[in-house]
């Protein structure tokens, strides 16, 4: 069956190009409308499977539109089209129920990958956003790195540099490990010269459990967005203030990996490189190798959530 697809867009030439491009084949649009009402009274009707939402709608803008339709069509995915170039809509959008997010310069190549992120529950957000932020004065460019590891003495050590370099470029860095690793790292961090208890009590070394932090952000089974944004926004945002910079290092997702739990992996690293992006952090993720194929899907797709993989 074909995918059903309610199309939201206020300027008519826009929606009608929207609508030749998604009526063949494997798609098919079922109702337009022109106003963030309209559109949440035709999803009630029509129960679409996916429905493409402009933000800047008149009467009901989309974010309010999104909430509405996800109490009369709760099986709807919901993909957002914006002119707008602003992580605070973003967000705004993922908090509405978003599974995307793409910008409307970025159609032509970015709405059908889009589609295809949403209808598989992974968010898809245009690229432009990510090269906005890089540009931003005061806003370093951002690095989401990921290490494979094979052993824990790999993991310690590469934890353990991360943490190092960035405590001595003046950053304060946020550490999400297992108990075992966090007393790993401490150890080694000391052994280097590293005054941990003073760092932690200056607020610039924040040591997280990875297995209590990840409850936070779980919702429904799934990262939920307004958790995870409250949680991590905040966080990083005190980190700021005691220091020049923030950094961030662990093993949060890699709980739901680990657990089987592989999209859900993905859309919490997908929310990580969100506030890589926004706040100029330098992050690095550790996922062990036990049990993951090199060569699997899984890998290349958590791989491909990041700037850097190293395997060791």
């Amino acid at each position: 069956m074909p995918l059903r697809i309610l199309v939201v867009e206020d300027f008519e030439p826009f929606r009608r190009y929207l609508c030749s491009v998604l009526n063949h084949g494997q798609y098919v649009v079922i109702g337009t409308a022109g106003d963030g009402m309209e559109g949440v009274h035709k999803a009630a009707k029509l129960q679409p499977d996916l429905v493409l939402l402009d933000v800047g709608l008149p009467k009901v803008n989309g974010i309010e539109a999104a909430r509405q339709i996800r109490n009369v069509a709760p099986a709807a995915k919901l993909l957002f089209i914006s002119q707008e170039v602003c992580f605070d809509l973003v967000e705004a959008a993922l908090r509405a129920g978003g599974l995307g997010f793409i910008h409307k310069l970025s159609v032509g190549k970015d709405l059908l990958p889009g589609i295809e992120c949403a209808i598989s529950d992974r968010y898809f957000i245009s690229g432009i956003l990510k090269e906005k932020a890089s540009g931003n004065k005061g806003v370093l460019p951002a690095r989401h790195a990921v290490q494979f590891y094979s052993d824990d003495a790999v993991v310690l050590q590469g934890l353990t540099d991360f943490i190092g370099a960035q405590l001595k470029d003046g950053k304060a860095t946020i550490m999400a490990a297992t108990e075992q690793h966090r007393a790993g790292v401490f150890d080694r961090l000391n052994a280097g010269g590293v005054d941990v208890d003073q760092a932690i009590a200056a607020g610039t070394l924040i040591p997280l459990d990875a297995v209590e932090t990840l409850g936070k952000f779980i919702g429904e089974g799934m990262p939920a967005p307004d958790l995870f944004f409250d949680v991590m926004g905040e966080l990083i945002e005190t980190a700021a203030r005691k220091s020049d910079g923030v950094a961030a290092c662990g093993e949060i997702a890699p709980q739901l990996l680990a657990a089987g739990k592989g999209i859900q992996a993905i859309r919490l690293e997908q929310l990580w490189d969100l506030a890589a992006h926004r706040f100029g952090l330098d992050t690095l993720c550790v996922y062990s190798l036990a049990g993951v194929d090199k060569d699997s899907e899984i890998f290349h797709s958590i791989s491909a959530e990041h700037s850097a993989v190293y395997v060791m």
